[in-house]
């Protein structure tokens, strides 16, 4: 009798990790913990491998999905938040990108610098080469501080999302930080500086357009159909007023109106910058959508609340720009930015990196509810990784915003004090001087708090290290915190994601998207022959 109850409740075990990780909500983690429940959910991840196959090699639409300073460790501490959140075992709960069949690892460093910033790493993503550090889709031969239009445009590289246009799919950029940053700006604009993102940042005398102007006059297909992000201040003139923010004006030296250009240019588009107008936008209706709904950045997901007007969320925008690109036949590339990840992340605040990151999630959730794996290729991946930590010996269970403790007993440094099991390498959090930081969610910074002095580092114990401003302490003190340089992942499904294996460059991802959308066999002109005497896309010599 003993036995066929173990059977059956090792059976019932076994099914509920074949389930989604919601089916198991509200269950004891206690129950889980048995040598029985390890091994045969073990056998089951195995028994599941075994029926994977390769959904073919050619896709309709590709979606890329690019967590801004996602690394692995931001993946894990989001994994185990998103599952103590929905009250079940955390270390056991999977995000939904996290249950893709297909994973490999993504070799950051840029062209010249072991630990890269955003634009040389989203450019690889999305034009298929290494390239130096602030340089957007131009090539390693084009200096930082370049203003003439010609050599930008000898070093230029044809991107995934131009080479859609050509070919008449639709495309979108959905992204939560201002749609002129790096990442969201490789898709359609070539520039050696990512700071140049309006006309009053360029350098006296350049002739290369700035950012902004680029997404505007857009020159292949019909332009991009969706964009949907933050940065209306680059888009309308200095004597131009917000309309969200009384006293805020625009930042173009030109004084254009460049919303009222890209809707000119347009017919039949729509422009909205807040929830109530974007929410009254019928997919079935408009074929292009501009959103920007913040001067800069869109609002953390922790503080959307904030935001008087309203704004969408990821997943709300992906749904958006998804349902109005699914209405090509000829199929779509959408990209889709969880950009304030790394703000987060630099600010030296896990919690709002963190809830970004289960934001991220939902959004691929959504993609994946809307889309057909045969047809569509979805990638999962970051640009970078951070100086982010996860320490100390805490207990399974244990919350993942807390002090390290086993069982309930906080651990203690070698000085007899608390410590968290998040923390940074460097950055704003470093605890000298004695003196606490705590986030600022207005002013988006990090502003000092009184501390107990006389301490090697603070104590602890009368602190909530949950509490959503908290900033994880830093070993080296820096008024920001750093990227990191090591590998990040890549999760795949549909057409194509089984090119994903093993450890590849992080330029490889552009050439996977390619080969699944058939661009490979159709070269065409790259261009970027200023990088070279042939080009770096000539065939070799044979």
């Amino acid at each position: 009798m003993k036995d066929g109850i173990a059977m059956l409740r090792c059976a019932a075990l076994v099914a509920a990790v074949m389930l989604p990780p919601a089916a198991t909500a509200g269950a004891d983690p206690a129950a889980f913990n048995t040598a029985e429940y390890w091994f045969e959910s073990g056998r089951a991840a195995v028994a599941r491998a075994a029926r994977l196959h390769p959904q073919g090699w050619r896709a309709k639409n590709v979606i890329l999905f690019v967590g801004d300073g996602m690394g692995v460790s931001t993946v894990t501490a989001a994994r185990i938040l998103a599952g103590q959140l929905a009250g079940r075992d955390g270390e056991s709960h999977r995000l939904s990108f996290e249950r893709f069949p297909h994973l490999a690892l993504s070799v950051t460093a840029s062209a010249n610098q072991q630990t890269p910033d955003s634009a040389p790493t989203a450019t690889a993503m999305v034009a298929g080469i290494k390239t130096n550090d602030g340089a957007i889709s131009v090539g390693p031969g084009v200096e930082r501080g370049e203003t003439d239009a010609a050599v930008i445009a000898a070093h230029s590289v044809e991107t995934i999302l131009e080479q859609a246009e050509k070919r008449g799919l639709s495309t979108g950029i959905v992204t939560t930080a201002r749609i002129t940053h790096a990442t969201p700006a490789v898709n359609y604009a070539h520039i050696g500086n990512r700071d140049w993102e309006c006309d009053s940042d360029l350098p006296a005398g350049a002739t290369v357009k700035d950012i902004a102007r680029q997404l505007v006059e857009f020159p292949h297909g019909d332009g991009v159909d969706v964009v949907l992000g933050g940065g209306r201040r680059c888009f309308h003139g200095r004597d131009s007023e917000d309309p969200e923010y009384p006293g805020r004006f625009g930042r173009r030296a030109d004084g254009r109106d460049l919303i009222g250009d890209w809707l000119a240019a347009r017919p039949g588009s729509v422009y909205v910058w807040n929830q109530a107008q974007f929410d009254a936008v019928d997919p079935r209706r408009v074929r292009r959508l501009l959103g920007l709904f913040e001067p800069s950045h869109m609002r953390y997901e922790a503080d959307r609340d904030l935001d008087g007007t309203g704004e969408p969320s990821l997943a709300e925008m992906t749904e958006k720009a998804l349902r109005i690109l699914q209405r090509n036949r000829k199929g779509y590339y959408l990209m889709v930015e969880a950009g304030r990840i790394d703000h987060a992340h630099h600010a030296g605040n896990a919690y709002r990196a963190l809830v970004d990151t289960i934001a991220l999630s939902d959004a691929v959730q959504k993609a994946v509810a809307l889309t057909d794996p045969r047809d569509t290729l979805i990638i999962v991946t970051a640009d970078h990784s951070h100086v982010f930590t996860i320490a100390g010996y805490p207990s399974r269970g244990n919350p993942i915003l807390g002090k390290a403790a086993i069982e309930g007993q906080v651990l203690r440094d070698a000085f007899g004090l608390p410590y968290t099991t998040l923390s940074y390498a460097n950055g704003p959090g470093y605890a000298g001087e004695f003196t606490r930081r705590v986030f600022d969610p207005i002013g988006e910074r990090a502003v000092p708090a009184p501390y107990p002095g006389g301490l090697p580092r603070p104590d602890l114990s009368e602190i909530d290290t949950t509490d959503p401003n908290y900033l994880q302490e830093a070993t080296v003190p820096l008024s920001s915190e750093t990227h990191a340089g090591e590998d990040v992942a890549i999760y795949a499904r549909g057409p194509g994601a089984q090119f994903f294996h093993g450890v590849q460059e992080q330029h490889v991802i552009y050439h996977v998207m390619a080969k699944a959308l058939g661009f490979d066999h159709e070269r065409g002109d790259r261009r970027g022959r200023g990088d070279g005497p042939r080009g770096p896309w000539a065939a070799p010599r044979r």
